[in-house]
This record gives C-alpha cells, sequence and structure tokens, in this order.
C-alpha cells in the first residue's frame, strides 16, 4: 500500500524518506507540493494513476517507473487530491512505490469535506530521535549496545552507569531534533544548540497562520510558551491565561495536538486494557514535542548543562518529558501513540502514578523520580488495588529490584518492555 508518514515539522521525514528512496530505488522523484504548487494540476483533470504519472513525468522532467522508482509527494498536505489518489495508486498500479508526507498533515485529514482512502493506505508515525537514536548519531554506539545487550540479572557497571546518565543529562539539553543532534555532533556546542533550537521553535510559530484564524493566534501563541512549563502537571487552562475563555484555549489545545507539537497524558482507570476505554477527556496532563525544544522555551542557559541534578530543573518536570516521550517515540510506529496516567483523588487520601504502561496483557504503573531517592506510596497503593505484579521506577538509581519494584534507570528505557517482561516472568 501507499505510505503516509506522519509527524510535526523537522523531525527528519522529508530527509529520511528521500535518504530511502537514494540508496533502495534505481530513482527518487520528490514532488513537493509546497516547494512547487503547480504540481496540484496533475492531480485536477483525474485521479487515474497512469494519467497522473504522465504528467508527473513531463512537469518534473524524470521518468517514473513502477518497480525501479520511488514517488515521494513531499508536503501532500498542500495537495488533498494526491492524498485521494493514493486509494487509485494502491488498486490500479500497486507495483508503484508511493510514500507521502508532510508537516500539517493531520489539518488535511481531519478537514470535514476531505475522503479518507479508507484500507487503502499504511500509515507511519515519525517522531523526534529517541535517546538510544541520538547515541548513535554522536558516536556513542558501544554505550547503545550496552543497554540493549543488559538483561535483567543484576546492575550496570558502575562506570557504564555514570557515563549513560551523563548522556541522559545531555540529550535533555540538546534533545531529539535531527538538525540540532547534527549541530551537537559537529561542534559538542550547546549554546550552538540553543540557537538552533530557537530558530526551530520560530518556524513553528511560523506555521500558526498555516492554520489558524487570526483570532486563535495569540492563544496559540501563549500555549506554545506556557506548555513546556505546564508538563508533569495536571492541565489547567488558567495555568495558562485565566484572563481567556477555556474553549479559547481548548481549541489552541486541539491546534497544537494536530501539529505534533504536545501530546495528551491521559488519566485512566487502572481496570485493565485497553487504556483507552477507562480514559478521561476532562482530566489530562501533557508532554511536549522534544526535551531539547521544552528546555529551551523554558529558559535553560548553556552552563545548567554542568549542573549534576538537570533532570530535576522546573521541580523534575524534565525527567517525565524524558520518559514520556521515550514511551512515546519507542511504540509502535505503525500506530499513534498514547500516554496514560493514574490517579486518585479524595479529599483524605490522593494518589497519582505518571505513567501506566502495557506488559501484554497486564498493566503495569511507571513512576519516574529525577533524584535517585523518593516515596513510591501512591505506586504501592496502585499495586495493592488493582494486583499488578510488578511496578516500575524510572530514576538515576542502577537496574535492581525492590521487592515489587522494578528500578530501571532513565537511559534504559528504550527497552524497558523486554527487560519488565523478562523480569516479571522471573518473579513467577
Amino acid at each position: 500500500m501507499p505510505l503516509l508518514v506522519r509527524g510535526a515539522r523537522q523531525v527528519g521525514k522529508s530527509f529520511t524518506i528521500e535518504k530511502f528512496g537514494q540508496e533502495f530505488f534505481d530513482a527518487c522523484v520528490t514532488i513537493n507540493f509546497d516547494l512547487y504548487p503547480h504540481y496540484a494540476t496533475a492531480f485536477e483533470s483525474s485521479l487515474e494513476p497512469g494519467r497522473i504519472l504522465e504528467t508527473l513525468s513531463v512537469i518534473a522532467r524524470q521518468d517514473i517507473v513502477p518497480g525501479k522508482a520511488l514517488l515521494f509527494l513531499d508536503e501532500i498536505q498542500q495537495c488533498p487530491r494526491a492524498i485521494m489518489a493514493l486509494r487509485y495508486f494502491h488498486e490500479m498500479l500497486p507495483e508503484l512505490h508511493v510514500i507521502g508526507a508532510g508537516s500539517l498533515l493531520e489539518f488535511a485529514l481531519a478537514a470535514e469535506e476531505f475522503r479518507m482512502p479508507v484500507g487503502r493506505i499504511q500509515y507511519l508515525f515519525m517522531y523526534p530521535m529517541t535517546f538510544g537514536e541520538f547515541l548513535d548519531a554522536v558516536g556513542e554506539e558501544r554505550a547503545r549496545h550496552s543497554i540493549v545487550a543488559h538483561d535483567t540479572t543484576g546492575p550496570f557497571p558502575e562506570a557504564v552507569h555514570a557515563h549513560l546518565l551523563a548522556l541522559v543529562k545531555t540529550y535533555c539539553a540538546v534533545g531529539g531534533m535531527p538538525a540540532v543532534v547534527q549541530e551537537y555532533r559537529t561542534g559538542k556546542s550547546v549554546q550552538r544548540c540553543q540557537r538552533l533550537q530557537a530558530a526551530i521553535a520560530q518556524t513553528y510559530r511560523d506555521d500558526f497562520g498555516k492554520y489558524a484564524k487570526k483570532a486563535h493566534l495569540p492563544h496559540l501563541q501563549n500555549l506554545f510558551q506556557s506548555s513546556p512549563k505546564l508538563v508533569g502537571k495536571k492541565f489547567k487552562y488558567t495555568a495558562v491565561d485565566d484572563s481567556v475563555p477555556s474553549r479559547d484555549l481548548k481549541q489552541a489545545l486541539e491546534l497544537l495536538e494536530k501539529a505534533g507539537v504536545v501530546y495528551r497524558v491521559k488519566q485512566t482507570s487502572g481496570d485493565g486494557l485497553p487504556f483507552e476505554a477507562g480514559a478521561s477527556e476532562r482530566n489530562f496532563k501533557i508532554v511536549f514535542l522534544d526535551v531539547g525544544l521544552m528546555q529551551n522555551l523554558c529558559g535553560l542557559c548553556g552552563d545548567m548543562l554542568a549542573e549534576s541534578d538537570i533532570l530535576a530543573v522546573h521541580a523534575g518536570a524534565v525527567a517525565e518529558q524524558f520518559a514520556g516521550q521515550e514511551l512515546v517515540e519507542n511504540a509502535d510506529p505503525f500506530i499513534r501513540a498514547g500516554l496514560y496516567y493514574w490517579a486518585r483523588e479524595a479529599r483524605t487520601s490522593s494518589a497519582e502514578v505518571d505513567y501506566l504502561v502495557a506488559c501484554g496483557s497486564r498493566v503495569l504503573p511507571l513512576e519516574v523520580k529525577a533524584g535517585k531517592s523518593g516515596t513510591l506510596r501512591s505506586m504501592h497503593l496502585f499495586l495493592s488495588q488493582y494486583q499488578s505484579p510488578t511496578g516500575i521506577k524510572v530514576s538515576q538509581t542502577n537496574l535492581q529490584f525492590e521487592d515489587a519494584i522494578m528500578c530501571v534507570p532513565l537511559y534504559a528505557l528504550e527497552t524497558l518492555l523486554s527487560l519488565t517482561a523478562s523480569a516479571v516472568a522471573e518473579k513467577q
């Protein structure tokens, strides 16, 4: 089936697809509807694949040979008829490899007048680089291998553990936006990375006018600037601006979600799977697109990287952002990732677990601690109430078991589910 790659701006969609096309096909023909709007005329008179290819070949001055060429429709949201045409490429010309991508694709797919070719398109969701991908990119392949190859029989060697924690703190300043990671790789300068992060943040602000009415622009600007500071807290519209009606800020939040700038972490019951069945639409937290951009928008200074407790910055929100981002980015890329947390609000005894994760058919509570210590009262309450076999504490502590709690270091979140599955099996 034709492939649609979905993701926020500047996470590496176009670069990755073109590199893939150049390496594995005789030709990669890129049609960028944003750069060359006249390409859309190829889809106006007919959606028949043969006629479309004929026209595109003439305009692009390249042969598009099914089975040998990759047709890449970039910024495809600018031409909704091209998205509709993907159905006919699948049905009438399946031997042609077609990939579409776009930063604001979600807005085209959500349009009321748009007819989605259901069952004719494969989706792939792309996010900023994971911590593991960051390690590969900056020449720390051995460090990543040490994480992936490790099992649950014991802790990491202390020297390796300290090295990996230092890399986590670097990643929390640099983040996973490919251009910023490339800048860090070449110069190892956090200050230069921050200037690039600021430029990327400005491109997001520039995009607001493309999908929001003028009346919504101030709310989008306000929410974009405020949301990094609200990570880890129950989201309240009054915390953004108590002078603006909640419905206006709600619309702004929905727009930022569609643009891939923020993800909701929905409150859900711990009764079982799927999490969405017990999720609340009213009670939620948020996670920002990228931990590096988050730090930049919160005013991180370059010299803060040298501090030993950078993960505790913003009341520990950086650690919770890192964990949420890793859970999203390491989820199944063919399904839109969802994040959930558990909370019990009572006058005498309130409790909250940062994230819930699925391990097979089991629901496991996951708590994030910025430091090496911290109470786990809420987690124990969850374990008791829902008979969950294991809780997961993610922190700067080395890998170990403490009764029913598995302590997972932040850097090992990439292999969290496999570590947890094997550990649960051993305990049983």
